[in-house]
């Protein structure tokens, strides 16, 4: 089915930490995943995963349990969709570091984002994490081990004191964290190798990098959510990572999640035109220059934010956007097949800002599972910004 497609794994990313679906709805939507043209999941599980002992205060009141998540592993194989769990270990640690039985291991004590790197007690925790995930991934072949965004790094008393140390820098201990996670990973199963998020490694000098042991360890996956997208810099990036050593690279576009932190449906061609970039990326260089490709979908742009789309939401773009990478370009056909398999009458209708949203909104959402929830949150939001706007403008 792939094609002529230069991403041999095409991932949906689902992003738990906001509105989780039911097994139940999964065991709906899995299907159409792989109609769609995905063969891969990355679930961030975050406080949805069932943590046992001292760690059972990090599950979300309606966690899956393991059984459930059993389920969703079986349910995923039935559909040929290989599953890569995800659990931060380092920025993005708010579910874990706002428990006050965690908050001493922070970064920088009012901010529970960030993990404190000079802690044994650190890698104890991530480690923990790390072996109850596996241990209900038994067939995993890859783990993703987080480590974006890793604000106020460098900024605790601890760091500061290692900092003033000659030839310590913020990228040495970044990368000294990221070599113990990968370490402990590969030490606990040693046929799985750690994805990391590669933001953190973007600007750090060459040789800093190819000497740090992390490209032996680790495969970097490069995300981009911009509907334009820098092509010759990304590809530039991918030289620089490869002299470095790293073996492998991956991408990751965005089908939802990425335009706002309270977006409520997405705006297909901002993320159409995402991944028509990424396609030319991945054709500069030689074929499966890229391992795959991660199509994220954000559910909270951090652990306290607000919920963006929901996943429901998000399905016509994620059919648009695979379509695209498939055929290597979205012309008539293309929407066509997508408009047939969801339901739809016009896909254009789909565009939050287009006057054909409110036709939408009439003539029903589509057929596919959860197209209920999004003609609700296409009304919800046309007659809410229809509200907002006469109030604004009655009130000038």
């Amino acid at each position: 089915m792939s094609g002529s497609t230069p991403f041999k794994m095409r991932l949906v990313h689902l992003d738990l930490k906001g509105a989780p679906p039911k097994v139940s709805y999964l065991s709906e939507i899995f299907p159409l995943f792989r109609a769609l043209g995905a063969n891969g999941l990355l679930i961030e599980y975050e406080d949805m995963f069932p943590y046992e002992g001292s760690l059972r205060l990090l599950r979300a009141k309606y966690a899956y349990s393991p059984s459930e998540i059993k389920e969703i592993l079986h349910l995923a194989g039935l559909n040929e969709l290989e599953v890569i769990p995800l659990v931060q270990t380092f920025g993005h640690m708010e579910f874990v570091l706002k428990h006050a039985a965690f908050a001493h291991l922070r970064e920088v004590g009012p901010f529970p984002c960030t993990l404190n790197p000079h802690e044994a007690e650190s890698l104890a925790l991530v480690g923990a994490m790390i072996d109850q995930v596996l241990e209900l991934h038994p067939g995993a072949r890859w783990l993703h081990v987080g480590c974006d965004e890793v604000y106020y790094l460098g900024e605790g008393e601890a760091s500061r004191r290692w900092l003033q140390q000659e030839q310590n820098s913020t990228g040495k201990l970044c990368l000294s964290h990221m070599r113990a996670v990968a370490s402990r990973v590969q030490a606990r199963r040693p046929s799985v190798t750690p994805l990391v998020w590669d933001d953190m490694l973007r600007d750090l000098p060459e040789d800093q990098l190819a000497a740090s042991g992390v490209p032996q360890l680790v495969e970097p996956v490069l995300w981009d959510y911009a509907a334009d997208l820098d092509v010759h810099s990304k590809v530039l990036l991918m030289q620089k990572y490869w002299r470095c050593g790293f073996p492998r690279l991956w991408a990751a576009s965005a089908f939802k999640g990425a335009t706002g932190p309270s977006q409520a449906v997405p705006p297909i061609k901002h993320h159409l035109r995402n991944h028509v970039q990424w396609l030319q990326v991945a054709g500069s260089r030689p074929t499966d220059s890229l391992q795959g490709i991660i199509l994220t979908g954000w559910q909270r742009y951090d652990h306290f934010s607000v919920l963006c789309e929901l996943l429901p939401a998000g399905v016509p773009s994620l059919a648009a956007c695979l379509h695209l990478l498939l055929r290597g370009g979205f012309d008539g056909d293309a929407k066509a097949k997508v408009e047939n398999l969801l339901g739809i009458s016009n896909l254009e209708m789909m565009d939050p800002t287009a006057v054909l949203s409110r036709a939408f909104c009439r003539e029903g959402a589509g057929s596919f599972p959860g197209s209920n929830i999004l003609a609700l949150v296409t009304q919800v939001s046309l007659h809410l910004r229809s509200s907002v706007d006469a109030l604004l403008e009655g009130n000038t």
